[in-house]
C-alpha cells in the first residue's frame, strides 16, 4: 500500500466530490465556449495571490472533451507554513470534480509547489488522472509533451534553498500585487499585474525565461514530439524553435496569479493563448448595453 506523503493529509478532502455545492453558485449564462482542449497551470490555491473569481469565471464559461492540470494547482510550500484555504479554492475544485464527472477527462500533471501528489503518478482520484507527464495529440496530427517544466529550471535543480528564498520574496510581491488590484477593481479599473509587468522590465528576468523556453524547446526536439506545453515561469507565450531542421512549437500556459492565461485547442488543432481579463473587458460592456436595451 502506497505510504501517504507528510502533510497530504491536508488535502486528502479534495480528492472527493464535493456534495454540497460551491459558495459562488455555479453560472449557466448562455452556451459556454467549447474547446477541444484546455490547458491551465499554476493556480496555487492555497495563497492570497490565487486569483480564484476570475478562474471561477473562466471555468463558467468555457467547456472541453480534455483539460490538463500543468502543475502548481495546489501551493503546498505555502500551505506547509500557514493553512490558508478560503471556500473560493474549494469552489475551484468543486467545478474542475464536476466536469470530471460530465465526462470530460481531466489530467493532473502535478509540478513543484504540488509535488507531494507526485507519488500519485499513474493514480485516479475522483475522475482525475496524475500523471508525472503527458502526451497529447492535436487534431491536426501534431504530438505535444505536457509537463511542469520546474525539471528544466536551474534554479530548482543547483540550488533549491535559493528557490524557497525566491518563493518567499514572490510572495510578499503578490500581497503587493493584490493590493493594486483592489484598489484598481475599487475605481473600476481593468485587472492589472504589477509584478507581471515588472518581470517583462528586469533585464535578468528577459534573460531566464528566454534561456528556460530554448531549453524546453529543445528537449522536446531530442525527444521526437512536434511541441511542448509546460507552466512553471508563469509566462504565456506560443513561440516557434528550430531543432535539427524541424519547427518545435513551445507552448506555455501562463498562470493564474499574475497572467490569469488559459492555453487552449480548438477543434481543427489550432492552439491559441487566452488572457482572461481581457476576455472579461471585452464581455461587460456588451452586457451593460444589453441591461440599457432591457430597462
Amino acid at each position: 500500500m502506497t505510504e501517504l506523503p507528510r502533510n497530504f493529509a491536508d488535502f486528502a478532502n479534495v480528492a472527493g466530490f464535493p456534495s454540497v455545492q460551491p459558495c459562488v453558485p455555479e453560472r449557466t449564462l448562455g452556451e459556454r465556449r467549447q474547446y477541444r482542449t484546455i490547458w491551465i497551470s499554476d493556480v496555487h490555491l492555497g495563497t492570497k495571490g490565487c486569483n480564484a473569481e476570475l478562474l471561477i469565471d473562466f471555468l463558467d464559461h468555457t467547456d472541453s472533451d480534455t483539460m490538463y492540470l500543468v502543475g502548481d494547482i495546489i501551493d503546498g510550500w505555502r500551505l506547509k507554513k500557514k493553512f490558508y484555504w478560503p471556500p473560493e479554492h474549494n469552489d475551484i475544485v468543486w467545478r474542475i470534480l464536476k466536469r470530471a464527472k460530465r465526462g470530460t477527462r481531466i489530467v493532473y500533471i502535478p509540478g513543484n509547489h504540488d509535488e507531494m501528489v507526485r507519488p500519485f503518478s499513474g493514480m485516479n482520484f475522483g475522475g482525475v488522472e496524475i500523471r508525472r507527464a503527458a502526451f497529447h495529440d492535436t487534431a491536426d496530427g501534431r504530438r505535444l509533451m505536457v509537463l511542469h517544466g520546474d525539471e528544466f529550471d536551474t534554479i530548482m535543480l543547483a540550488h533549491r534553498w535559493l528557490a524557497f528564498v525566491g518563493d518567499a520574496l514572490y510572495h510578499a510581491m503578490m500581497q503587493l500585487n493584490g493590493w493594486v488590484a483592489s484598489v484598481r477593481k475599487l475605481f473600476g479599473l481593468p485587472y492589472w499585474s504589477i509584478s507581471k509587468a515588472a518581470k517583462h522590465k528586469v533585464k535578468n528576468a528577459v534573460e531566464f525565461i528566454s534561456k528556460y523556453e530554448e531549453v524546453v524547446a529543445r528537449a522536446a526536439g531530442e525527444r521526437g514530439v512536434d511541441g511542448v506545453v509546460c507552466g512553471h515561469i508563469h509566462t504565456a507565450e506560443i513561440r516557434e524553435f528550430d531543432h535539427d531542421g524541424k519547427s518545435v512549437s513551445y507552448y506555455n500556459d501562463g498562470d493564474w496569479v499574475e497572467g490569469c492565461n488559459a492555453l487552449v485547442e480548438h477543434f481543427d488543432g489550432t492552439i491559441e493563448l487566452l488572457h482572461w481579463p481581457d476576455e472579461v473587458a471585452r464581455r461587460e460592456p456588451v452586457a451593460a448595453g444589453q441591461e440599457l436595451e432591457a430597462a
